[in-house]
């Protein structure tokens, strides 16, 4: 968040310009908000589910849920994290950190998803197997 408040303070002494394009702007709160409105809607429906420790234990709430948001992406969290994340850098029009924020948050993914995918796995087995078949991670590249 450092280098996006520098970029925008920098860019906008240097071409102020290139800070007042509102198209721009508006898609970048289109995707915060698109991107929040998927994250929550994980948090609601996986309620007790949901942490942000990848469990490596099975505890008897932890259910695989496969319907609300989840019938359409198999880390909605991740997938709306990322899109609110590059949303806030478009919104800034902050064209180095929308890249940077892309590629950061994409790796971070990218290695927490097959870990986090490996103990499902281990829980849930054929089913979960079955259900990543079907439904896509939510991130690009990334299955």
């Amino acid at each position: 968040m450092g280098s996006a408040l520098l970029e925008y303070m920098v860019e906008n002494f240097l071409c102020p310009g290139l800070k007042q394009n509102w198209w721009i702007s508006n898609t970048g709160l289109v995707m915060v908000l698109f991107g929040e409105v998927i994250r929550k809607s994980a948090i609601i429906t996986a309620h007790r589910s949901v942490t942000h420790k990848i469990k490596i234990y099975h505890e008897d709430h932890h259910d695989l849920i496969t319907h609300g948001i989840y019938r359409f992406v198999r880390h909605p969290g991740y997938c709306g994290f990322f899109i609110w994340a590059i949303g806030t850098q478009v919104m800034l029009c902050n064209p180095l950190c929308v890249v940077m924020f892309m590629v950061v948050t994409w790796h971070f993914f990218s290695s927490r998803i097959p870990y986090e995918e490996f103990f499902l796995r281990q829980f849930f087995g054929s089913r979960y197997d079955e259900y990543a078949q079907r439904v896509p991670s939510g991130l690009p590249f990334i299955k």
